[in-house]
């Protein structure tokens, strides 16, 4: 399982959780939070009444006095109040007088006037003193119809003569219920997934940042010139912009290590040669040759040392190139014309060949990179050009654009690529024969030229042509 997907299962299950206890004390306080706020109410209302009909029950008229007159039309009221969307049209409230007997005495229901009601807790517990409610079905047949009953005590001086109770259906507060359930269920629902995004958000963050990381090691560890990903905004100086740091500090090292091992190895190798040639020639010419002999080993000598001369230039510029992560400046570069400037500069090398050129390289076209890099890299396409093609051959340079691309080509009239040596082309210090009185080539050309073709996205491939036989080396750069 991905560490993206592990991240946000388990902050899911943690939202999710904390979630679900929040919204089950949420659920399970609002019903009895609004019946405590009901009967608290119904408190206030039981006591005002109370000193109200204190009169007239202490004079014995509270089922015609003033008290009495002032209730009817009370079951009739239409208030017509709007309470945040609801309509309330009636009063709701049921106000029941028992005297010190628990006997009722007056009701704003006339027909519960003289039932016995000394056996229920809001009136015996408020006789004796005590803080008396109930709430009880408001029939035997509907047990969840419940009324809630408020009862507070009538006084003659300290003596308790009656109870007042005021009443009202707890069903009348479910519509207000429901509607606050409803509400917290709909903002649980959209925390939730408001919460989901910003998981999926920072997961994606996170398993972003190290795929990026990762993508970059392994590129890394294949050998491939990758730049170090850019972590955006979000990382910022996090401990994945630390990580990142410290991979491409861990790169450079084990890179410049592995870089001079690999040189030093190669060129060891590749020097014994020419140094084994000059030592020998070199001792020969301590004794005493003929003219002849002396200007053969001589010239062996000289040769040899321009060969060295030119392993370790282009040694330079090749390890100068692999160094490179990216092209530090781009400019326009015409090839045709930066073409034709090389060609000048080889003259000489095309006249003792007697080569000709056949030259299709137009006008004007032209790429963005880096002049001196592109120009090191035809130098050695048409360097290889001339070594393998034959004494009076001929050489056809090319470029033309195909779609968003130019194409540049050198074919020769050579002996061609062996079948052999076709996978080992961009190998470096890889040289084939060149004929006769040509020594063998440094065998970095064709890998600098792949290293400056990489570094600008281009791509070269290098093939033999059937009819009428040789090599062409086709370089395609972005236009």
């Amino acid at each position: 399982m991905r560490i993206g997907l592990r991240l946000l299962i388990g902050f899911f299950l943690v939202l999710g959780l904390a979630l679900f206890v929040v919204l089950r004390v949420l659920l399970d306080e609002v019903k009895p939070g609004t019946r405590l706020a009901m009967e608290d109410s119904l408190i206030d209302a039981a006591y005002t009444l109370a000193q109200l009909a204190t009169p007239d029950m202490k004079a014995g008229t509270i089922a015609e006095g003033f008290f009495a007159r002032s209730l009817q039309g009370l079951d009739t009221a239409r208030p017509g109040a709007n309470i945040g969307g609801f309509r309330k049209d009636r009063i709701d409230y049921r106000i029941t007088i028992t005297d010190a007997e628990g006997i009722v005495r007056f009701d704003t229901r006339p027909e519960a006037i003289g039932q016995d009601h000394s056996r229920w807790n809001d009136v015996v517990r408020t006789l004796r003193g005590e803080y008396g409610a109930r709430s009880s079905p408001a029939s035997p047949d509907d047990p969840d119809n419940t009324v809630m009953h408020v009862a507070a005590p009538i006084r003659d001086g300290d003596r308790v003569i009656g109870v007042l109770t005021v009443s009202r259906p707890n069903q009348r507060l479910q519509p207000y219920i429901d509607r606050s359930e409803q509400r917290i269920l709909r903002w649980s629902w959209a925390l939730l997934g408001l919460s989901l995004l910003i998981g999926l958000l920072f997961s994606w963050w996170i398993a972003s940042s190290l795929s990026r990381l990762r993508g970059y090691a392994n590129a890394v560890s294949r050998g491939e010139r990758a730049p170090l990903p850019v972590l955006g905004r979000l990382s910022g100086s996090t401990e994945f912009a630390d990580l990142a740091g410290a991979l491409e500090r861990m790169r450079l090292k084990l890179e410049d290590k592995a870089y001079v091992e690999s040189y030093v190895h190669t060129l060891t190798h590749e020097l014994k040669s020419p140094l084994a040639a000059i030592r020998g020639a070199a001792e020969l010419l301590q004794e005493d040759l003929p003219a002849p002999d002396r200007q053969r080993f001589a010239g062996n000598v000289q040769r040899q040392a321009e060969r060295l001369h030119l392993l370790v230039d282009k040694l330079l510029q090749l390890a100068h190139v692999e160094q490179m992560q990216g092209l530090g400046t781009r400019e326009p570069v015409d090839l045709s014309a930066l073409t034709r400037e090389l060609l000048q500069r080889l003259e000489p090398r095309l006249r003792r060949k007697s080569l000709r050129v056949r030259d299709e390289l137009g006008q004007g076209l032209v790429v963005q990179g880096d002049a001196f890099l592109i120009g090191q890299a035809l130098q050695n396409l048409l360097d290889n050009a001339i070594d393998f093609s034959p004494p009076q051959g001929e050489l056809w340079l090319r470029l033309h654009k195909d779609g968003g691309q130019l194409e540049w080509s050198v074919r020769d009239q050579g002996p061609g690529i062996p079948d052999y040596a076709r996978d080992r082309l961009y190998e470096r210090f890889y040289s084939l024969p060149r004929g006769e009185g040509q020594d063998k080539g440094s065998g970095l050309g064709l890998c600098l030229v792949k290293e400056v073709s990489d570094l600008h996205g281009g791509q070269v491939v290098v093939e033999n042509v059937s009819s009428p036989g040789g090599c062409i080396a086709r370089w395609r750069l972005p236009a």
